[in-house]
């Protein structure tokens, strides 16, 4: 097609080009859910205990140099919304008072904390700076709770790398034993995932959240593959688990909330590449198979790859990526026949011992994240 109505449409496609490049390019402002960005506020004060409006609070994370700033109100009092989780430093600066800086202020995912700061009088120039930080407190939130750290989930060995299994760590949260056989259709139908239950709840009743987005499976149970197994370990900074009296901001559950944000690239590089394994030849037979002379079970089981992340624009955009592999064998063990071998049924000599036999099938998976 020739004419003004070609020459209309390859504007139109290149106008279109180039917004959706300033948009990708230009878009660098951070946003956060409600529901994992964290909540820092306080009263600003001098040594008598008088409040100072007008004092002005900055904060800045110290791995990914987000900034933020805010003025104290008329009574004193600042807030600063959605900060994701991670380690601050806090600066506030007023007329005819030292600078005040608190470091290794650590804000977890969905904390709502309080944090007074008084400063003394003397010159802005001076600077007085608090290393250790006082105990952050959450006055301003009834939600009973506890947080599952960047060290714990990192540190913390665990069985298939599950880590929704850390849930457990927390008071009233309960990982349910008698769950159904994966060989059954019936097990499908409730979902593949570790079933918990949260102040006695039922397994559906919970929500699973991963960067304020819920991942509950199609049986509205937790996430998991086939194996019963939630990956990317590697990925996941932190989480909370909400046990009672959270807000409606969360919503979609009648028993508890696990909210987990995934790690993110930081102005340094940081990665690790990682294997885990499990294998019968390192194991010893159990109590029946000794009693009954009984071969081990074939199991093997080697979980492997890599997370990386790193700055693409020093303190405006990062990236960060997980890839987790598995490959697993896992062996039954079936009874022979135990008639002797001159019976009608042709028995062999392994069935008259009553000797075992054993199967081992190949189970593969793998997990991806990209942030």
């Amino acid at each position: 097609m020739t004419g003004p109505f070609a020459c209309d449409k390859k504007i139109a496609v290149f106008v279109g080009v180039f917004l959706i490049l300033v948009l990708i390019f230009t878009a660098s402002v951070p946003v956060y859910s409600q529901a994992t960005g964290a909540t820092l506020s306080g009263t600003i004060s001098d040594p008598s205990g008088a409040v100072i409006p007008g004092a002005q609070v900055s904060i800045r994370n110290t791995a990914t140099g987000l900034a933020k700033e805010t003025i104290a109100d008329s009574t004193g009092f600042y807030t600063l919304p959605n900060l994701p989780a991670g380690t601050y430093e806090i600066k506030v600066t007023a007329n005819g008072f030292n600078t005040a800086v608190e470091s290794n202020v650590t804000l977890g995912v969905g904390a709502q904390l309080t944090l007074k700061i008084p400063l003394k009088v003397g010159e802005t120039r001076q600077t007085l700076t608090v290393t250790e930080a006082a105990p952050l407190i959450e006055f301003s939130s009834s939600t009973l709770k506890g947080e599952i750290e960047s060290q714990t989930v990192r540190e913390l060995p665990l069985n298939g790398r599950d880590w929704t299994s850390l849930a457990t760590l927390q008071p009233g949260v309960n990982q349910i034993e008698t769950q159904m056989s994966f060989d059954t259709a019936a097990r499908g139908n409730r979902g593949f995932g570790a079933e918990l239950t949260v102040s006695g709840g039922r397994p559906t009743f919970n929500n699973y959240r991963v960067d304020g987005i819920t991942i509950n499976d199609y049986a509205n149970s937790t996430p998991g593959n086939v194996l019963g197994a939630t990956l990317g370990v590697d990925a996941i900074q932190e989480f909370s688990v909400l046990t009672g009296g959270f807000s409606a901001e969360y919503g979609r559950a009648a028993g508890g909330v696990v909210n987990a944000i995934t790690k993110s690239g930081t102005n340094a590089f940081h990665g690790d590449v990682y294997e885990f394994f499990r294998n019968s030849a390192l194991d010893s037979r159990n109590y029946f198979d000794r009693a009954s002379n009984n071969p081990k079970a074939t199991f093997r089981r080697n979980q492997f790859g890599f997370a990386a992340g790193m700055p693409i624009i020093k303190n405006k955009t990062f990236i960060f990526g997980d890839h987790d592999l598995g490959h697993g064998a896992v062996g039954q063990c079936t009874a022979g026949n135990t008639r002797g071998r001159n019976t009608t049924d042709g028995g062999s000599p392994m069935r008259a011992r009553g000797e075992w036999s054993q199967s081992a099938k190949p189970c593969p998976w793998t997990s991806n994240c990209l942030r």
